[in-house]
């Protein structure tokens, strides 16, 4: 059997432990590490993400919604934290659950039931996403992508045909929406990388609409072209 692989960043000891012997409770499972700062769990998100990571918010020098904000996260994130108030913000950042401590063992496999589902449906061999728009579903295939552009509250979905307005976040696109296929290349754009025309050291053309790229996302999309 496959295990999921974890990671916890949390800067409380007793919660990594709890954390711990949860996740070793469960058989599909795997803990890969744990970190007591978001600082070096975000060094070591940089050069391996893990399927599930457990994040704490409220942590010295940088918090879990700066890590979130900072690095585009690709794993299944759940939230751990005694701070209720965040809740809003992490559904932002399209988190996957949101514990709220002290939490049973119980609540936590609820949110990895919900995670490895969410795995599960990224995994498969699909060439679309559905995109909220309207109180309705569209079906978008990848291959018809440009570019997305926030506006604000919404994000707007820019095909050669036609554009789609959805309130779907950035990092719920992202989460969606296979890397090699869409990326991040600043805080209000995502692009398609083989609809670019031209690259230059700090934006691209696609369809003749002059791009930004962000120094937070530069070092991520030139190896990705590379």
């Amino acid at each position: 059997m496959k295990k999921t692989s974890c990671i916890i960043i949390e800067d409380e000891p007793l919660a990594i432990e709890q954390i711990s012997d949860f996740i070793a409770k469960v058989p599909s499972l795997i803990l890969e590490a744990s970190f007591e700062d978001a600082i070096s769990g975000l060094e070591r998100m940089k050069v391996n993400q893990p399927e599930i990571l457990f994040l704490d918010i409220n942590m010295d020098e940088l918090t879990g919604i700066e890590l979130l904000e900072i690095l585009p996260v690709k794993s299944e994130i759940i939230i751990t934290t005694a701070y209720q108030e965040y809740a809003l913000k992490g559904f932002e950042l399209a988190v996957t659950d949101y514990l709220l401590k002290p939490f049973s063992f119980q609540r936590f496999l609820q949110a990895v039931n919900r995670a490895q589902n969410n795995l599960e449906a990224r995994n498969s061999t699909a060439d679309f996403i559905y995109i909220r728009s309207e109180g309705k579903l569209i079906k978008l295939l990848y291959d018809d992508i440009l570019f997305i552009e926030g506006m604000r509250d919404y994000r707007r979905i820019f095909t050669r045909k036609k554009s789609i307005m959805t309130l779907q976040t950035f990092g719920e696109l992202e989460k969606n929406i296979p890397n090699e296929i869409a990326c991040r290349v600043h805080k209000s754009y995502m692009i398609s990388l083989s609809k670019i025309d031209e690259i230059s050291n700090n934006s691209v053309i696609i369809n003749e609409k002059i791009i930004p790229i962000s120094k937070t996302y530069k070092k991520a999309f030139f190896s990705l072209v590379k």
